[in-house]
């Protein structure tokens, strides 16, 4: 994790070996030309899933007819965020979203057990921190636009992946997964992420951004 006057990169590196979704393919950088060894110019190929390492998921990901990441509007992932800090091991309730003071129409980016594991080291483990439906619920209930979680999906593995997704998607909520929070205090920052534009895309790389806010407040500018 870089920081650069105040800004911190929370998108994690893409490199091969980086940890993946199960049925995705693995990221795959190779250089084709190199001056090392004494080509003209250093060229590499990348290969890589649109939902890999830091990334965000467009509504066409699960919602037939759904937008795509080259529709995204630029005020929905630049602007005023809350990174809230998860206690709960296992899931993110409505109970515990109650209680962090979640604020209402904003972007909101949790930090669970996920960032302290060190994920973008670890091979792909299935039993990481996820939304529960009913969260997901509760968060459009408070006119929430932008989700970002600290590990490759929002929903849980083999348990409410789709349905959450669907959810969230389908209230126009955008999402944002595989961000690197293990150095983030919670609190009030500026975020920036922004995604490939690629065209129809379902999901994208994305490079995301926080800096810290001295006020509390948090509007939807």
């Amino acid at each position: 994790m870089t920081r650069s006057q105040g800004w911190i990169d929370v998108s994690v590196v893409l490199r091969n070996g980086l940890p993946h979704w199960p049925d995705n393919d693995p990221v795959r950088i190779e250089r084709i030309q190199d001056l090392d060894r004494g080509d003209e110019a250093t060229v590499s190929t990348l290969t890589i899933g649109a939902h890999t390492g830091t990334h965000m998921d467009a509504p066409l990901h699960f919602i037939k007819s759904g937008k795509g990441l080259d529709e995204l509007p630029l005020d929905a992932t630049i602007g005023p965020a809350q990174v809230v800090e998860i206690r709960d091991p296992t899931v993110i309730t409505v109970q515990e979203l109650r209680e962090q003071r979640v604020e209402p129409r904003g972007r909101v980016l949790f930090k669970t057990r996920n960032s302290h594991r060190r994920w973008p080291d670890q091979d792909f483990f299935p039993d990481f921190v996820y939304l529960s439906t009913e969260a997901a619920r509760w968060l459009i209930e408070q006119g929430v636009r932008t989700v970002g979680v600290d590990y490759l999906s929002v929903g849980g593995f083999q348990k409410n992946g789709p349905e959450v997704h669907r959810v969230l998607l389908g209230a126009g909520v955008w999402i944002i997964e595989g961000l690197d929070l293990s150095a983030v205090e919670p609190g009030p920052y500026d975020l920036i992420c922004l995604p490939l534009k690629v065209a129809a895309s379902d999901g994208a790389p994305a490079r995301a951004v926080l800096r810290r806010r001295e006020s509390s407040e948090l509007t939807t500018r």
